[in-house]
């Protein structure tokens, strides 16, 4: 099961364990979107257009993939984007609507699918960020609600112990999403650049080694869930190009 599957790091997650042969239930809200990768990924894909913030929507989802694959055994909570801005400007709305998909969404459905997992010694994977470690003034939501996700992901790990269930979060960095070729957009326009040298300017202000591809995401992940990454348990792994220099 893969939420946020429809485009970015959720679709190339899907993508890269269909092609080493894993069934996989896409989850997001745009039912055209999720046709489309599903069709990509050929047999052993199917898709459920839900929206993970109301209640029902995790419960519904686990249904689905037992009822199309007979079980769950990886579950990757990728879905879920928060509001950049002015902290003085950003209102309760924004806040809560971050938390409801990231943070909720992901704990409903790891939660529905918990029995299943246990069941089979399966795998959680979940998405957060390096704002999480390194919140900044622009991402006051952002930060915030990926630290919760990591806090979420160390308490499960030692419940996944217990029940036998592998357990471990990635943070990504800045990766070429629809998100970042806005910003990058934005930047281009705000200093009169080409977009190649606007991200340029970016690589060299964030002193990384370069913006991320969602296929960089996906091959970690993929590790992770496979037979050599069975070790990692509880692990906050920072794919981020140099992005996080703390600790």
């Amino acid at each position: 099961m893969v939420t946020g599957a429809s485009r970015g790091i959720g679709r190339a997650i899907a993508e890269r364990l269909g092609r080493e042969g894993a069934n996989v239930l896409l989850l997001a809200r745009d039912a055209a979107a999720l046709t489309e990768v599903a069709g990509g990924i050929g047999r052993g894909a199917a898709w459920l257009a839900v929206d993970l913030r109301e209640a029902t929507a995790a419960a519904e989802g686990v249904a689905r993939a037992v009822a199309e694959f007979g079980g769950v055994d990886i579950v990757v909570n990728n879905a879920g984007a928060t509001k950049r801005g002015e902290f003085l400007e950003l209102t309760d709305e924004d806040w809560a609507d971050g938390y409801a998909l990231k943070l909720h969404g992901a704990v409903r459905l790891t939660r529905a699918a918990w029995p299943e997992l246990r069941r089979r010694g399966g795998s959680v994977v979940n998405i957060a960020g390096t704002g999480g470690r390194t919140p900044g003034a622009e991402f006051t939501i952002g930060g915030s609600v990926n630290a919760a996700v990591l806090s979420f992901t160390k308490a499960l790990a030692d419940v996944g112990v217990r029940d036998g269930v592998q357990v471990n979060a990635v943070n990504p960095g800045t990766v070429r999403t629809g998100r970042f070729e806005k910003r990058m957009e934005a930047l281009a326009a705000a200093q009169g650049l080409a977009r190649e040298a606007a991200e340029g300017v970016f690589v060299r202000q964030q002193r990384v080694t370069r913006v991320g591809e969602p296929e960089d995401i996906a091959g970690l992940v993929a590790f992770l869930v496979g037979p050599e990454g069975r070790f990692l348990h509880g692990a906050l792994v920072d794919m981020d190009g140099g992005a996080t220099k703390s600790l």
